[in-house]
């Protein structure tokens, strides 16, 4: 059982790799099935006992990135000095960069991640008491906001360091919204 669950995740990493490295040269739309397969090695029947369509794999590449970000953002800890919260964002950004820019470059997707970045920052947060903003107009403005400072660094091939991109994120978007709207929940 072992070695066959070890061959599904291989198959799996290698449809997806092809998947980020063809969108990153044609863009997803132009992507096909064969591409990817050719791409992976994988046959193109083969790929039909994963996934359903192209739509599912990046599905499951974005949600690969969702859950490494939540479990990397819920044991960041505060006490840590400012900006770190940002910088271990920025550094995971840094280091799976291509990932990234094919999920944001692919509208479906990144809208698909506002979304459930948008569901987790309200499951993880509660309203601060006294705020006149909802918490889901919060939680957005700042997934959304954090979508656009990610963008920008990467879109101007990360100029800053990342240490200074937490600093940034932290005094532009974590801290106003955290003291505006957002409280984190008991742990």
């Amino acid at each position: 059982m072992g070695i066959q669950d070890r061959r599904i995740r291989r198959t799996q990493h290698r449809l997806a790799t092809a998947l980020i490295d063809l969108t990153l040269e044609k863009g997803f739309d132009a992507v096909t099935i064969r591409d990817i397969t050719e791409r992976a090695d994988v046959g193109y029947a083969t790929f039909f006992r994963h996934y359903k369509d192209k739509y599912e794999l990046l599905k499951d590449v974005l949600d690969v990135v969702l859950i490494e970000l939540v479990s990397l953002l819920r044991t960041a800890q505060p006490t840590n000095g400012p900006g770190s919260t940002g910088a271990l964002i920025f550094r995971y950004v840094q280091e799976h960069n291509e990932v990234v820019r094919a999920l944001l470059g692919t509208q479906n997707l990144r809208q698909q991640l506002l979304k459930a970045a948008t569901e987790t920052t309200i499951s993880e947060s509660g309203p601060r008491p006294g705020s006149i903003i909802p918490l889901e107009i919060a939680s957005y403005h700042i997934v959304a906001s954090s979508i656009a400072l990610i963008e920008w660094w990467l879109d101007h091939d990360m100029p800053y360091p990342i240490e200074l991109m937490g600093n940034i994120y932290e005094e532009l978007i974590a801290r106003p919204t955290n003291e505006a709207a957002l409280l984190p929940r008991e742990q």
